[in-house]
Parts: C-alpha cells; sequence; structure tokens
C-alpha cells in the first residue's frame, strides 16, 4: 500500500540515515524562512493572526515567533505558518509546485518546542517532510494547480503532518491515520491569491497538521490508506497530467528533494512567477544601458500556467502588487529595483508607476505542457526609441542555476529579521540559527526570535495565554 510505504520512510528513517549536505540544506532553508516569517510577523496580517492566538490560545507550549506570545502548538502553528509566507519571500520547490518550508517551519518549531525536540531533529524531519512534498506534487501533476487549488497548502499540509509525526514520536499506522485527517483539511485557492488569506493557506496547513498528528497520537481515527484505492486523495484532486505515486515512490531519499531539484530562495518578496522576468529585464536594462524614458514597450512571454498566479493586471494594493507581472515590470524600470517597501499600498498607487504600467504587455508561448513560474523559460523584448532588445531566460534568481551567494542570503535574513529585533538582535538570532543542528533544544531558536526587550513581558504573556 502507497500511504504506508511513505509513512514507512518518514518514521523509520533514522537521523543519521539524512546525509550532511541535506541537513545543510535544511538548515538554509529554516534560516531563510525564519528571516521571512519575522519580517512577516508586522504584517497585517500576522497582527490579525496574532489577536486570534492571545484570544484563544491555551497553554503556553510554543512560541508566537518575534513576539512575547506562547500558547498551543496548533496556534503557533498556525500564527508562524502564516507569517513565514505573509511577505511572499519564502522559498520555493519545483516538483511541489509551491513554498515547502513555510508550513513545515509552523508546525516543527511548534511541535519541536512542545516535545524538546533537538535541532538536528527538526532538521532532518524538514528533510524528510521535503521529501513528502517533492513526491506528492507530481503525483497531483500541474492541473492540480491549474484547477485553482493552491499547492503550498493542499501538498504542504501532508509534508507538515509528516514534520510533526516524527517530533512527537508517532508510529507508521498513527502517520497514516494522520494523513487520513490531514487530506479531510487540505484546502487552499489560487483565487484568494494577492489578499492575507493566501499566506493563511500556510498557516492552516501547519496548524492541521499538528492537530492531525496530536489527534492520530491520541486515537483519533480516519482512513490509513488515504492514497490507495477508489476515491483516494490523488483521484480526487490530481489533474490529467499526474504521474502516478507508486512511480515516485521508489526516488525517496535517491537523490534527496533538497538536492535535486533543490530549493529556489527568493531575492525579492512576490510570487515567484515575476522573478524570472524581472531578473531577465535588469539584465537587459545594464547590458544596453536603457533608460525609462525611451522604453515604448516590454514584451514578457509566458509559456502555459507560467503566469496562472499573476491574477492582477491593474493592482491598487501591496498584496495585489506581488501577483502583478504589469506592477514588477514597470518597478523595475521606473525604480531599478524591488525590495519589500515595494510592496505597500502608497507605492502600487504612485501616479509614476501607474503611467509605466500600460507599456507592459504580456504574450503567451504555445506549448503542449504546463509550466509554473520556477520552470520553462520567459522570452522578454524591451521596445525603445533607438531598437529592440530581446532576452530568452531560462535560469530563475535563487534557483540552483542562479544562487543567491551566502552573502546574499546573509542580508536577507538580517534585513527581514532586523525589522523585529534590531541589527545586533538579527545578528545574534542568525549565529544561534546558523548552528540550529548542534542545539540540544530547538526552543532555545524560538525564543531567540523574541526581542529582549518584550521578554519579561513575555513571561507574564505565558501566564495569561
Amino acid at each position: 500500500m502507497l500511504t504506508q510505504q511513505l509513512a514507512k520512510f518518514v518514521i523509520n528513517t533514522r537521523e543519521t540515515d539524512v546525509p550532511a549536505d541535506v541537513l545543510d540544506g535544511a538548515r538554509d532553508a529554516l534560516v531563510d524562512t525564519l528571516g521571512c516569517a519575522l519580517a512577516g510577523s508586522l504584517d497585517e496580517g500576522s497582527e490579525i493572526a496574532q489577536r486570534w492566538v492571545r484570544e484563544t490560545g491555551a497553554r503556553a507550549q510554543a512560541t508566537v515567533l518575534g513576539t512575547p506570545l506562547s500558547t498551543s502548538p496548533a496556534e503557533a502553528a498556525f500564527a508562524n505558518g502564516l507569517a513565514a509566507h505573509a511577505l511572499d519571500f519564502d522559498d520555493s520547490l519545483t516538483t511541489l509546485r509551491g513554498h515547502p518550508t513555510a508550513p513545515m517551519l509552523g508546525a516543527g518549531l511548534a511541535v519541536g518546542e512542545a516535545a524538546s525536540a533537538s535541532g538536528k531533529a527538526v532538521l532532518a524531519a524538514i528533510s524528510i517532510g521535503l521529501e513528502v512534498g517533492g513526491k506528492i506534487g507530481p503525483a497531483l501533476g500541474a492541473g492540480h494547480y491549474m484547477k485553482g487549488w493552491h499547492s503550498t497548502a493542499t501538498v504542504g499540509v501532508f509534508s507538515a503532518t509528516a514534520v510533526a509525526a516524527r517530533l512527537w514520536g508517532l508510529t507508521v499506522e498513527q502517520l497514516q491515520t494522520a494523513w487520513g485527517i490531514a487530506a479531510s483539511e487540505a484546502s487552499g485557492l489560487i483565487r484568494n491569491f494577492g489578499t492575507m488569506t493566501k499566506p493563511f493557506h500556510a498557516g492552516h496547513a501547519a496548524r492541521s497538521a499538528v492537530m492531525a498528528a496530536w489527534m492520530a497520537k491520541h486515537g483519533f481515527t480516519a482512513d490509513t490508506h488515504i492514497f490507495d484505492g477508489k476515491n483516494n486523495f490523488f483521484s480526487t484532486y490530481a489533474g490529467d497530467d499526474a504521474v502516478a505515486l507508486e512511480t515516485t515512490l521508489p526516488k525517496l531519499g535517491n537523490p534527496w528533494e533538497m538536492l535535486t531539484p533543490g530549493i529556489y530562495v527568493k531575492r525579492w518578496p512576490c510570487c515567484y512567477c515575476n522573478h524570472r522576468p524581472v531578473g531577465g529585464m535588469f539584465e537587459l536594462i545594464k547590458q544596453h544601458n536603457i533608460k525609462l524614458e525611451e522604453v515604448t514597450k516590454v514584451r514578457i512571454g509566458f509559456l502555459p500556467g507560467a503566469d496562472t498566479p499573476l491574477i492582477h493586471r491593474d493592482p491598487h494594493t501591496g498584496l495585489e502588487g506581488k501577483f502583478s507581472m504589469e506592477y514588477n515590470a514597470a518597478v523595475a524600470l521606473h525604480d531599478g529595483k524591488l525590495t519589500m517597501e515595494t510592496f505597500t499600498d502608497a507605492m502600487v498607487q504612485r501616479p509614476e508607476i501607474r503611467a509605466v504600467m500600460p507599456k507592459i504587455e504580456r504574450f503567451y508561448i504555445p506549448d503542449e505542457k504546463f509550466y509554473s513560474g520556477v520552470t520553462g523559460y520567459n522570452d522578454i523584448e524591451i521596445i525603445t526609441t533607438r531598437g529592440t532588445y530581446k532576452l530568452h531566460i531560462d535560469r530563475v534568481p535563487g534557483s540552483p542555476q542562479w544562487p543567491m551567494t551566502p552573502a546574499d542570503r546573509a542580508e536577507k535574513f538580517l534585513d527581514c529579521a532586523g525589522r523585529v529585533l534590531g541589527s545586533a538582535g538579527a545578528k545574534r538570532l542568525f549565529e544561534t540559527a546558523e548552528r540550529c543542528g548542534q542545539l540540544a533544544n530547538i526552543a532555545e531558536l524560538a525564543r531567540a526570535t523574541v526581542p529582549a526587550e518584550t521578554r519579561a513581558a513575555g513571561a507574564s504573556a505565558k501566564a495569561v495565554v
């Protein structure tokens, strides 16, 4: 049975079976996403989630990152998973067709802290959870996403459940049950992109995973073969191009998803479907010294499915701007850079940017397959008063083929974390996160995200929440 085979891999794989370079990749993913979560914790949607936790939280077992709050593992997973995805700055995995680490970080830090798990145990759990997402993703196919499902949530809930199950010491059968519960929680619609509900998907997946693992551990029942037989998860959710799960399971850990295809790390806090075109535009602009005033049109070619998440052609809010090729291309031309400040309502509504947006035009490249923002290629044309400049670009900023340097990644983390902890606090957290694998208790990392001046207040909050 496929469900049992996958569960055996998750539960029976020992920490020592996970290669060192895979654990290093998990550490890098954790560090990057932790930084995104801290910056995201300041987002309005995250603040609403924190109020929810404050009003509904139970026993103080897990830290709400960047705050003095401590609450139940499920609610901490929700708040932290949501914060990790709030800015759309977190990583991607091509085989999952979504963001793998945000739901796993939400579940992993919350359950890890509650269970007093070591840092290495959390890294191993994330490495193994990534295997689950990377094998389930192709078994749903691109058609799953094209139907309007958000894979970060619908696949991420199974990865995150695997993480929680390992850290809470579930048996193989209990994990099978937990996946049965999680399958009924798998949800998230692309239609909600450009609103606070997109990051809610990641938080919901993390909380659902923690709840599913806890319920299964304590005797709750569900179908224990949710990936097998009639009306299984895939026959219900998969697209026509799905690859049978039985063909991907023999590849568990061979090679590891962390290494092949590897995790893609974002340079800019917006939908990844913008990144390759923007990266190509920056290259063309630099190569040919193109000035805004001489540009008459920018044409960006997309393969089928490669711009599906870019649903806002005329954005009016910062969140909508993250899912608009027109806006991001206009910013690339006008500002010459994208930053976290790019995606505020005021920046999107600038008259000078709105004057450039009509110059941006999408066109479509025929193909029989479906693609995403991190697969395939884009064709870019910048038409100016002195000529037309073209570029065919098939690599993605932040991908293994066009990687961020360690210095780039450190700069990103320090910028994100510094918004909560200040420069010195961000540096201390970075050093702690970098040695995550040596921590005897992951709680040391979670609690290091709380600003020093609020830790005393946090002690009081624990007594209240």
